[in-house]
């Protein structure tokens, strides 16, 4: 059920369904992180396990999922926890602006081998339309652009200049910032030492470098160590 006027948000736990019908644009931008009253968001405070047939969920697995009847609380926490139903033009506009900032990352991050400049905008774009990728509206576009790249690497030739580094990350963080190792970069190497530390060798584009380094101190609170190899 998607429209102009409402749209659901969906959680699955436990093998069920826990839906709420909500505003598309308001919940959209919620999901995104601006700070909106949930009563300019929810279409109503009822908790579906099928919202398009108008079927409530059973109050006990409210209790056993949310350890609450609340239904503010609840589809608040649905909302954050959820996947939102995006509508046809919330999604062509999502997709659209994060195929332009994948295109731009690519652009600003790698150059034609032959003539050592990067490709214009458009040739990526071209590139990318002719392999027929899937862009996800709500992942980063560095986290999709290694994607991409090896994809379109088959027509278009791209050259880049990248970096080993060195991380290590304490036990009380691994587990969080793994994800992180995985996602933004080739890792090539990882070791569990006896204190619980993950160390691992992951190699980048040059370009990134600052990302990355933000990201793995966000992960974990400023204490990973990171060198260059």
């Amino acid at each position: 059920m998607t429209d102009n006027k409402l749209t659901i948000v969906r959680l699955v736990a436990d093998n069920d369904k826990f839906e709420i019908l909500v505003k598309p644009d308001p919940a959209l931008d919620y999901k995104l992180g601006k700070k909106i009253d949930l009563s300019n968001i929810l279409v109503s405070d009822e908790i579906y396990s099928d919202a398009n047939k108008g079927t409530r969920i059973a109050e006990e697995k409210l209790v056993r999922k949310f350890k609450t009847i609340d239904s503010t609380e609840i589809a608040k926490q649905i909302l954050e926890q959820g996947e939102i139903n995006l509508t046809t033009e919330q999604r062509r506009r999502m997709v659209g602006e994060k195929k332009k900032q994948i295109i731009q990352y690519i652009n600003k991050n790698f150059i034609d081998p032959k003539t050592h400049i990067p490709h214009p905008p458009v040739r990526i774009e071209n590139a990318m339309d002719q392999v027929r990728l899937i862009i996800d509206p709500f992942k980063k576009p560095e986290d999709q652009a290694k994607k991409v790249i090896d994809s379109i690497r088959k027509i278009l030739p791209l050259k880049s200049e990248t970096l080993q580094l060195v991380v290590t990350i304490p036990p009380q963080f691994s587990a969080q910032s793994y994800s992180v190792l995985k996602n933004i970069g080739d890792l090539k190497d990882e070791k569990w030492l006896h204190d619980g530390s993950l160390r691992a060798i992951i190699e980048i584009n040059a370009g990134i470098k600052g990302t990355f380094i933000e990201r793995i101190n966000s992960a974990t609170k400023g204490s990973a160590q990171v060198q260059e190899q």
